[in-house]
């Protein structure tokens, strides 16, 4: 996976190429789809929810540009997977997750890994965590028709905000920076990801 999904395409972060090594991703899909964990496809994990393909995953990752020492808030916990990847390459990760039933799961798949340096928080994840706040990094795993205002927020000066914006179906992957209080946008390619529902994103 790592070498020919991530290594041959634009993922040049070392760091992160070796966490993605080390975490076991069979250990975050249902036990019936454990022999296709590694292809290069998003995959069902129950409640109408998908972990993400790993080129995603690793784009995601890399354009937060993490160092080790950021706070990171995570809007979709989803399995944990990204979660396990995000606490491997920061100092701290909070974690929202809308469905209860995935935040528990993903808890007790944290736990087995002994990854601590992680909260979790179940409610609307359009709303952030702001008894968390101020983060680092936010990192939004469901598309938003814009960026949630409560998130950017949240972010302190300087920060990095990884989501997709669009509409249901299809979206763009978008890197935006917090500079002097207002986003700067990037672009980084077309996605398509599950709607984050919320407040702040689309309704059920």
């Amino acid at each position: 996976m790592v070498e020919e999904q991530l290594r041959a395409r634009r993922i040049r972060d070392e760091r992160l190429l070796a966490v993605m090594t080390e975490i076991p991703r069979h250990r975050f899909v249902p036990p019936s789809l454990a022999a296709r964990a590694y292809e290069d496809n998003p995959l069902p994990i129950g409640d109408g929810q998908t972990i993400s393909q790993p080129y995603i995953v690793a784009e995601m990752t890399q354009a937060l540009i993490l160092e080790g020492t950021e706070k990171v808030l995570e809007i979709g916990t989803g399995s944990g997977y990204q979660t396990a990847i995000l606490c491997r390459m920061s100092r701290e990760v909070v974690t929202v997750e809308r469905l209860e039933s995935l935040s528990r799961g993903a808890q007790a798949r944290l736990a087995a890994l002994a990854i601590g340096n992680v909260r979790f928080r179940i409610g609307d994840g359009t709303l952030g965590a702001p008894e968390d706040a101020p983060f680092d990094r936010v990192i939004v795993t469901a598309a938003a028709p814009d960026v949630p205002e409560p998130l950017f927020t949240q972010m302190r000066e300087g920060g990095i905000m990884v989501i997709p914006i669009g509409g249901r179906w299809e979206q763009d992957l978008v890197s935006v920076r917090k500079e002097e209080g207002i986003p700067r946008k990037e672009y980084l390619g077309g996605c398509r990801f599950v709607p984050l529902l919320g407040a702040h994103g689309f309704s059920e």
